[in-house]
This record gives C-alpha cells, sequence and structure tokens, in this order.
C-alpha cells in the first residue's frame, strides 16, 4: 500500500507533467484550490472518490495513482484472498482492489470494510459523488446508505445499485463493521 505522500508526488507529478492547473483539479476533485493543494502535500488522507476522479482527468487507471505501476494483463487477472491493492481511506474504510492488474476495465472492484463507529449513525453521512454506476453488496453487517438523499439500512445479502453521480455515502451500524462488494462502473465513453 502506497502512503499518503507516495500518492500525493504522483498526482502532483502528473498535474504539472500535463501542465493541468491546481485550479482545474481542484474543480475535478469537487473542492476549492486551497483544499487540493492540500491533499497535493501530503497533508490530507485520500477518498477513493477523489482518486478517481483524478485518475479519469488524467486519462489514467486509479491504480497508477494508487501503486505508481500501470496494469498490464488484458485477458484475465487473478487476486489472491488479501492480495489487492489495500487502500485506507475515508474514515478509516479499508478498499481492497480485486483487479489492479487489469488494463482497461470498464469496473473498479473492491471488497470494502466499514469499521463500526460508534455514535456514527447519530451524525450526518458524508457524501461524495462520482460519474458513473456503483453496486454495493453487503457480505456481513449492516450499513447505513444515503443516496440523493433517501437513506436505508442493508444487511448481509442486500444489494444496492445506483447512479453514482447523486451524493452518496455509507457508514457500519448495528455495532459492528461491515463488509461488502463495492463495483463502480465507469460512464460510458461518447
Amino acid at each position: 500500500m502506497s502512503t499518503t505522500t507516495e500518492i500525493a508526488e504522483r498526482l502532483k507529478g502528473l498535474r504539472e507533467m500535463m501542465e493541468i492547473s491546481s485550479a482545474e483539479m481542484a474543480e475535478v476533485a469537487g473542492m476549492d484550490e486551497k483544499t487540493y493543494l492540500e491533499y497535493e502535500a501530503g497533508k490530507k488522507d485520500f477518498s477513493v472518490t477523489m482518486l478517481y476522479n483524478c485518475a479519469g482527468r488524467f486519462g489514467v487507471d486509479v491504480t497508477a495513482l494508487l501503486t505508481g505501476h500501470t496494469p498490464t494483463l488484458s485477458s484475465y487477472s487473478i487476486v489472491r484472498a488479501g492480495q489487492g491493492v489495500l487502500t485506507e481511506r475515508r474514515h478509516s474504510f479499508s478498499y481492497q482492489h480485486l483487479a489492479q492488474n487489469f488494463r482497461g476495465r470498464t469496473a473498479e472492484p473492491f471488497y470494502v470494510t466499514a469499521p463500526y463507529i460508534k455514535g456514527s449513525e447519530n451524525k450526518p453521512i458524508q457524501l461524495s459523488s462520482h460519474k458513473g454506476q456503483e453496486m454495493d453488496y453487503i457480505l456481513s453487517g449492516k450499513l447505513m446508505v444515503n443516496i440523493g438523499g433517501n437513506v436505508d439500512v442493508l444487511e448481509a445479502g442486500d444489494t444496492v445499485y445506483y447512479d453514482s453521480g447523486q451524493p452518496h455515502g455509507m457508514i457500519a451500524v448495528g455495532g459492528e463493521e461491515c463488509v461488502f462488494l463495492a463495483v463502480v462502473l465507469k460512464p460510458e465513453e461518447k
């Protein structure tokens, strides 16, 4: 797993190499320029959504930002248990990428562990958005989701599929962590 500093260096390096202004990247990332520059300086931890949006603007695979390597496999890819690229982001959520070596993916599959944080169900859920669609399948625990202002609780075996351009967020509830598969589908190219 790359450190926040290593990811920040790759983000800044790509932006400068492509001669993209920090103001434009801030807009892509959905934040003000000052906040974006704090990310580039390694002062803030990245959300997967932010990295996904930035990778899209750069025209690179999100794996390149996470690891510094470009995927090379195009026929099939096997990721053994526990061997996916691990990213711990957004409120201690752990995202394990399940296809990081496959080139030209149309989807980004993740094995996600959301920790239970006592009292979080009584606070607003942090929301984010990105182009495309997403499917989350609950393996264990309970997940409270907010999608476009609609709030529901999902349990093991439940699935939610949604337009990820809508503000959405989730937290583990019920006193234990929630483990789920998240598949982010890229938007169709026009």
